[in-house]
């Protein structure tokens, strides 16, 4: 199949903005559990300790109810539109300034990974915010503080000041660098190994596969920065005090110390089991409507 021609960026914009809703809607209850995996330090036993992904979907359902598994939503929904419309709007302009910048007519493996990395780091300064806030919310033993997204800001804001909204800046942007590399990376790769598409079907289970893959390498990659990202988010500012968790690569440091390795991989099987078919669910919905803008501005759609 040809390349397909290029939109203006407002295209990508809206593609960008259903594919990651759409995504969500999907996807959002292993977020939930994710977090509260990883947010869980030491032991804990009894129905306050999670023993898996499994045990922490059970006990919230059983204990909370399963309106819970959807708590915080309203951030994410509102920070998804814009995030993964800078995600692929950043990838592509990046694209074009790299191959510019070392004169190769085509996106090539290297270009991939250095033009993710860089989208994520421009993505990491639209979400911090919102990451903060839907974190606060999942949090059991923060959520009964807020009583919603609102709340929840107003509060974060009053209480310790505007600044505290970009907390967790740096490890947010570690998180997406390595996992927006590891994504775009594997998307070209794999898709220069699938034989070409001969038909629309085709294409769809092409980008599902590249996708998923895309989505596992990038979750596998990240999953440390995201175990600390949530720690350092979950921290209230407290004056006079230094928070346990404050910058990522100490933080990475101080996990290991007192729980381990295998503590940085804390959710991993709810993240990857949402972000692997998640990639791919976006990476379809997103070719799918920039295929249908293209659609509707050669005049094909009536």
């Amino acid at each position: 199949m040809a390349d397909p021609k290029p939109l203006p960026f407002v295209y990508q914009f809206a593609a960008g903005a259903v594919a990651g809703v759409s995504e969500i809607l999907l996807m959002y209850p292993l977020d939930v559990v994710k977090t509260r995996v990883q947010l869980q330090t030491g032991k804990v036993t009894g129905e306050e300790g999670y023993n898996g992904m499994v045990d922490c979907f059970r006990k919230i359902i059983k204990n909370e109810g399963f309106s819970r598994l959807y708590r915080g939503i309203s951030a994410p929904i509102l920070m998804e539109a814009p995030k993964r419309a800078t995600k692929f709007a950043a990838n592509d302009a990046w694209g074009k300034y790299y191959r510019n910048l070392f004169n190769e007519p085509k996106m090539n493996q290297s270009l991939s990974v250095l033009t993710g990395a860089t989208a994520g780091a421009t993505e990491s300064f639209v979400v911090v915010p919102f990451e903060l806030i839907k974190i606060r919310l999942q949090d059991k033993a923060q959520s009964h503080r807020y009583n919603g997204l609102v709340d929840c800001f107003t509060k974060i804001v009053k209480n310790e000041g505007p600044l505290t909204l970009y907390q967790g800046l740096e490890s947010t942007m570690w998180r997406h660098i390595l996992w927006n590399a590891g994504y775009f990376g594997c998307i070209f790769q794999v898709r220069e190994l699938l034989p070409a598409a001969k038909s629309k079907t085709g294409q769809i289970w092409n980008d599902l596969l590249s996708g998923a893959v895309g989505g596992t390498v990038g979750t596998i990659l990240n999953t440390p920065m995201d175990v600390v990202k949530s720690r350092i988010q979950n921290s209230p500012k407290i004056a006079g005090t230094i928070p346990k968790y404050n910058w990522a690569w100490p933080a990475l440091g101080t996990v290991m110390k007192e729980e381990g390795f295998s503590a940085l991989y804390k959710g991993f099987l709810p993240k990857v089991l949402r972000l692997g078919p998640g990639g791919g669910v976006l990476l379809v919905v997103f070719t799918g409507v920039m295929d249908f803008f293209r659609k509707m501005r050669d005049g094909q759609v009536v």
